[in-house]
């Protein structure tokens, strides 16, 4: 299934300069003196060290938390902010609010990615923690509908909305980073580690629902018991920022000497791995957030199965496929991308009735199909960071991968745990399925079409 890697090559030359992917073929580069590279005796950069990954690790797992604490929680803090609105219809409101954070995430994307790609990886992972952190305390310290009237509610947008400004500056950044720093024949492998720690983000906010909902009451999870997680967020991440703070620059970054060509002129330049990147990302944004955000979400908020019970199922299933991430991306490294995306996106194709029909039906019938789904979601975990940085040269590498990435999400990922809810609640849930069918199915026509990037050049 592999091609050339010419066949790709288009992708990695700017016209507006000269060749970046042969870093000697460049004019040498002004030494800055406020620059953080740190170089070796030969005058290479420094491989980054396990400290190196940590730092990275934990900010990515925070930004996560920090994201879908929001889900976990909402069920009990729907009616601190939407009093007037009774049983699903508060639930879809904070929701609604929920997606609308997913509005900012195209806006981060671009402004962090421009910023990655001007003055570095480093830069724009410190300013991604900063803000996704703040956005998490706000949330923790809003006061309610109940104290401050319509405001509270308008607080709760604006700090997801700086919520959704950081992660969305946070994904371009660290996937950059990793691919640029991995060693040759080794991006799959590096690049599941985005999507293992981001798991252990989500797995870290779950467990604090599933063990706030078997302590606390339903009374004190809902008065108080929801803010304990999102200050816990706006404390770790003062610490993660220190830790970015210490970080050095991607190699990559650190050897490219091309100019940079504007903004616009480089994005139109590469539009098709803009379009490539926003298309592969359709299918496997709308089946994470259904699986990982949605679902339980619903059955906590449908009173189906109990809160905490089902929050530990949630756990299981993440802990599953945190397992199954490095085995795919060991996969792609030996086999090549489109494979392993073709296996997730036909595999969430063909599954998603069948599970559909599971759900609503008890405890086994949950924990089955979100152990089944997260088989076909980890491999496109997995590998995407990888493919996305391989679909741009350096100098828009942070931009391009993360805009149609954010984009994606924006409007198909961030809308998914609303569309399921409402359509679900209305006995409509087969529509839902097919809208994830039919979006599994177009991510799959875009990989059958374009070619192979696992020997792509990074450089």
């Amino acid at each position: 299934m592999s091609t050339s890697t010419s066949a790709a090559q288009p992708d990695h030359v700017d016209p507006a300069g000269p060749d970046i992917a042969n870093p000697r073929a460049a004019t040498p580069a002004v030494v800055d003196p406020t620059d953080t590279t740190v170089l070796t005796t030969s005058g290479t950069p420094a491989p980054p060290t396990w400290r190196t990954l940590l730092s990275t690790g934990t900010g990515n797992a925070l930004e996560w938390f920090d994201w879908a604490i929001f889900g976990t929680f909402s069920p009990f803090f729907a009616h601190q902010f939407f009093p007037d609105a009774t049983g699903m219809l508060a639930l879809l409101s904070v929701l609604a609010v929920f997606a609308v954070g997913f509005v900012m995430r195209p806006i981060g994307s671009l402004l962090f990615g421009w910023y990655a790609d001007r003055k570095g990886r480093r830069a724009a992972l410190i300013g991604s923690i900063a803000l996704a952190s703040s956005g998490s305390l706000l949330i923790g310290v809003c006061p309610t509908h109940a104290a401050i009237g319509l405001a509270a509610p308008g607080i709760l947008v604006l700090a997801r909305l700086a919520q959704g400004l950081g992660h969305g500056g946070e994904m371009p950044a660290v996937q950059t980073y990793l691919a640029e720093s991995a060693p040759p024949g080794r991006r799959g492998r590096w690049g599941a580690f985005i999507y293992i720690s981001g798991t252990t983000g989500i797995i870290v906010s779950t467990v604090l629902g599933a063990i706030g909902s078997g302590v606390l009451s339903r009374a004190q999870m809902t008065a108080w018991g929801w803010r304990v997680p999102f200050l816990l967020g706006g404390v770790v991440g003062a610490y993660t920022l220190v830790m970015r703070l210490r970080l050095t620059e991607s190699a990559s970054f650190a050897r490219n000497t091309a100019p940079r060509a504007p903004l616009l002129r480089g994005l139109w330049t590469h539009r098709i791995g803009c379009a490539r990147a926003f298309a592969l990302t359709l299918g496997g944004t709308v089946t994470f957030y259904l699986w990982v955000i949605g679902t339980p979400a619903q059955e906590v908020a449908a009173h189906r199965i109990p809160a905490a019970q089902v929050l530990w199922i949630s756990v299981l299933a993440s802990v599953a496929m945190i397992a199954m991430l490095p085995l795919y991306g060991a996969l792609a490294d030996r086999v090549g991308r489109r494979p392993v995306l073709l296996l997730a996106n036909l595999g969430s194709a063909a599954a998603i009735f069948p599970l559909t029909a599971l759900l609503g039906r008890g405890p086994w019938q949950l924990a089955s199909a979100l152990i089944v789904a997260m088989i076909f979601l980890a491999p496109f975990a997995a590998i995407i960071p990888a493919v996305y940085a391989e679909l741009f040269p350096t100098g828009i590498r942070a931009t391009g991968s993360g805009l149609g990435a954010a984009v994606a999400t924006a409007m198909f990922g961030g809308t998914a745990p609303y569309l399921q809810t409402w359509l679900t609640g209305s006995h409509h849930a087969t529509l839902f399925a097919g809208y994830v069918l039919i979006l599994s199915l177009a991510s799959a026509a875009v990989v059958l079409g374009m070619p192979e990037t696992r020997d792509a050049p990074i450089d």
